[in-house]
This record gives structure tokens, sequence and C-alpha cells, in this order.
């Protein structure tokens, strides 16, 4: 029989209860996933934060500078050119002002979903030349999106330091 006794165990939090319409489950779960990822990040010990942990070069801080370009990008219009940069922290960038980074970003994110009272309507963008998506899908999105990359944290993070939950 399994052991259910883990080293370094953070504390499980469980899925959000938020309201009942629609845009406060989306945004619910939105913000439980984004505070999910910047705890498994936050404290991580340096090197390993940043060392790939897999053969594709994933590492914990490039998994949360890229959700960083992501949100900027889907929420504030800014516009990425090479996406697969993103998943690289710059060398001197310390694991805190990555967390902070992305913490401001999602600050700024949520302002502008502040704003929007209608999931069916456009997300405001900077760059009126390209569509944008609705922001029901843009919620959703990012909702698949951090889940994919916070998922992938909860490993890199277990085989840095062994802990776990979210």
């Amino acid at each position: 029989m399994r052991s259910t006794t883990r080293r370094n165990r953070r504390g499980d939090t469980p899925p959000p209860r938020t309201g009942s319409s629609e845009t406060e489950i989306l945004r619910g779960f939105l913000d439980y996933l984004r505070t999910s990822i910047a705890a498994k990040v936050e404290g991580a010990p340096e090197p390993q934060v940043r060392t790939a942990a897999v053969p594709s070069g994933t590492n914990l801080l490039g998994l949360l500078d890229h959700l960083t370009f992501v949100e900027r990008s889907m929420f504030l219009g800014d516009d990425v050119t090479d996406w697969q940069a993103t998943f690289q922290a710059a060398p001197e960038d310390s694991v805190s002002a990555v967390v902070a980074r992305y913490r401001e970003t999602v600050t700024l994110a949520n302002a502008v979903l502040d704003g929007c009272t209608d999931l069916g309507a456009p997300v405001p963008r900077s760059r009126p030349e390209r569509p944008a998506p609705s922001i029901r899908w843009a919620l959703t999105h990012m909702i698949e999106e951090t889940g994919r990359h916070a998922g992938h944290a909860d490993i890199v993070r277990e085989l840095i330091d062994g802990a776990t939950g979210r």
C-alpha cells in the first residue's frame, strides 16, 4: 500500500467556490490557477528554478515567464513575435522579480476584465488590425493555458525539492 505522507507538503487548496454567473465562474477559476502557479514558483531555489527538468527544456521560472507574456498578449494587446523565447526568463531575473511581474500583469489584466460586462464582446485590444477573440473565449483559453502550465509546474517543482500541492 502506498504511503500518503509526502516530504515538503504544501497545503492543497480546493477549487474555488464562486458566484453563479458565467463570468464569476470563469474569472474565479482563472484567478485560482493564477494564484496556484505563482505559489508553485515562489520560493523555489536557484539555480534549479531555471534548470531544465525534462528534455524539452521546461523549467519552472520559464513557465511563469511564458504565462506573463500570454496574459499580456491576450488581455493587454502586447505583440509577441517569438513564443518559444518566452519560456526562458532572463538570466538576471530573480524568482521574486518574475513572480512580481506575473502578479502585476494579472492585476492589469483583471483591470481590463473588470470593464467588460458582455462575455460575447471582443477583448479590448491595442491592435485594431488584428481581430480580437471574445472575452468568453479569452477567459476559457487562459484557464486552459494556465492550467496546462500549472500542471507542468507541479511536476517540475516536485522534481526540484519534493514540494507538492497547489
